[in-house]
């Protein structure tokens, strides 16, 4: 089966890589000239033309996976696309879109017959490089079609179908807001290290704390990476963006009326974030930039 992959971000382009290295016969496509030309180098198929990279996938049944920013840019990929594919043709979402917009786009193409797949990706940019998380969601036919692709490139265990349109973007939206108050719990807590009396190494205690304790896993390796390029993070500003997925976490909180003041506190903290420059927002900006590559404003 061939799979053409659109958008080489730096999770697009990783997962590209994943793809090619698990035996996936990728094809990619990518509206600026640079990144095609790079990932050609890496021995992957790249096109600068969508319909060129459409009528290179397999004719018996397209898949495409869109690995582009939520919002506008997924619909009018989708309108672009829907004259050049037919009835059971899969588009797959692997983007952080608001599941919401998942069930809209799926209704809109099931009424051509194309089969819409939301896929929340986790893991950050290694993740997608060497082995993602993936959350599916959608009807269980076009789903399974590609199931071998999705476990391929999966981490161990680290693969689920979640059901109906939108329940693998809504799995991820929570996921995220879940995130998004364990960062903030990392970040608060290196900040009360640094306000003690004692003059600790907090390149050693990310070290210790990423090794056999109760609150060790990725993220407190990665903040360790993080203190391992500058002990002080030095040069980062305190400004820690919101990507949406926690503000969509929240309003879900709000209409099932259930209480998540972590996950909200946490969302209302980067909005602090913007006027008040403290070691807590320094080391989440760190820690944000280390998994997933995400901007760092410098002092």
């Amino acid at each position: 089966m061939k799979i053409g992959l659109i958008g080489l971000g730096k999770m697009g382009y990783a997962l590209a890589l994943n793809m090619r290295d698990q035996g996936v016969d990728v094809h990619v496509y990518n509206r600026s000239k640079e990144k095609v030309d790079h990932i050609k180098e890496e021995g992957i198929q790249g096109f600068y033309d969508l319909k060129t990279l459409v009528s290179h996938l397999d004719e018996s049944r397209k898949v495409i996976w869109l690995m582009v920013s939520a919002g506008e840019t997924v619909d009018a990929l989708i309108d672009e696309l829907i004259p050049m594919l037919k009835q059971s043709d899969i588009i797959i979402d692997g983007g952080n879109s608001n599941y919401k917009d998942t069930q809209r786009r799926y209704a809109k193409l099931n009424e051509l017959g194309i089969d819409y797949v939301d896929v929340g990706t986790s893991g950050g940019i290694s993740g997608a490089r060497y082995g993602a998380c993936l959350m599916a969601g959608g009807d269980p036919e076009p789903v399974e079609y590609i199931s071998d692709i999705l476990q391929k490139i999966s981490v161990k265990d680290g693969y689920g179908y979640f059901g109906a349109s939108g329940s693998g973007h809504y799995v991820k939206m929570v996921h995220n807001g879940i995130e998004y108050g364990m960062m903030q719990a990392i970040g608060e807590g290196f900040d009360i290290l640094k306000a003690s009396e004692y003059d600790l190494d907090f390149e050693l205690t990310s070290k210790v704390w990423s090794n056999g304790s109760i609150i060790e896993g990725l993220l407190m390796k990665l903040m360790h990476k993080a203190f391992m390029e500058s002990e002080t993070l030095e040069g980062i500003k305190g400004i820690v963006d919101a990507s949406g997925e926690a503000d969509w976490t929240v309003e879900e909180a709000l209409r099932l009326k259930v209480s998540a003041p972590v996950i909200t506190q946490s969302l209302f903290t980067r909005f602090k974030s913007k006027d008040d420059d403290r070691f807590s927002e320094k080391s989440i900006a760190a820690l944000r930039n280390q998994f997933g590559g995400h901007k760092i404003y410098k002092e």
